[in-house]
């Protein structure tokens, strides 16, 4: 909403997302990725509240900063610096959903980019191709 990132790859998983952006200019990494983190996290709180409290016991950690934790404390983020890596990345997040054998192929799964890349159909708006 704020062009902070170009999303360019994802995929959501029952326990885990993966995210292919890049941060425009003006912004730093660091606010970005927390930002979004804290967003996320708050809408999924908003949902459980709403729809699945037996489940938001799981988040639940009663520390001081905070009564429920989302996140892992140390999320993993890393920069690719070309293309073959990137690619690399891409297949390899497109594939999760097959190894978890949630589908038998990567453009079935509705959560990821899979599909955009395989058809050119983008279910997403906040979606672009990282070719431009």
């Amino acid at each position: 909403e704020n062009k902070r990132v170009k999303v360019f790859g994802f995929v959501f998983m029952d326990n885990h997302i993966h995210l292919l952006w890049r941060i425009q200019d003006g912004f730093l990494r660091e606010n970005v990725q927390r930002d979004f983190l804290r967003f996320v996290g708050q809408q999924m709180l908003k949902v459980l509240r709403n729809s699945n409290q037996n489940l938001m016991i799981e988040f639940f950690v009663g520390a001081k900063d905070r009564k429920y934790q989302i996140w892992e404390r140390n999320s993993l983020s890393i920069e690719i610096w070309n293309e073959e890596v990137f690619i690399q990345k891409l297949e390899y997040i497109h594939n999760n959903p097959l190894r978890a054998k949630l589908c038998e192929l990567p453009e079935q799964y509705f959560y990821s980019s899979a599909k955009f890349y395989l058809t050119g159909e983008n279910d997403f708006e906040f979606l672009e191709h990282y070719k431009g």
